[in-house]
């Protein structure tokens, strides 16, 4: 988050996983409205065209996050590793994504 250190960025983080665990209110929030959840926590506001978004286990045992979509016109995994003279699996882009419960 701009203008958040990474170690603000993990305590927030950390206690809103407690937080939405033990208060069914406050976890409704983090559904309903991540922003205001983050500033209730934090006591700042997320910056100007960041979105986050907070999302049920529902049971599971891991949550992953996709990655967007490639658009037209963008290069493939395969295309990549050619331009770039990468040889071997590609590793894909990784998204920061906390899970609780696994």
């Amino acid at each position: 988050m701009t203008n958040w250190t990474e170690e603000e960025v993990q305590k927030v983080v950390a206690e809103i996983g407690k937080k939405a665990a033990a208060d069914p209110a406050f976890r409704k929030l983090c559904l309903e409205n991540p922003a205001e959840a983050v500033k209730k926590v934090s006591g700042k506001d997320l910056p100007q065209g960041l979105r986050v978004r907070f999302v049920e286990n529902a049971g599971a045992h891991m949550t992953f996050v996709l990655p967007d979509p490639a658009g037209p016109g963008e290069l493939g995994e395969a295309d990549l590793d050619r331009v770039a003279g990468g040889a071997g699996e590609s590793t894909g882009s990784r998204k920061m994504c906390y899970g609780y419960g696994y």
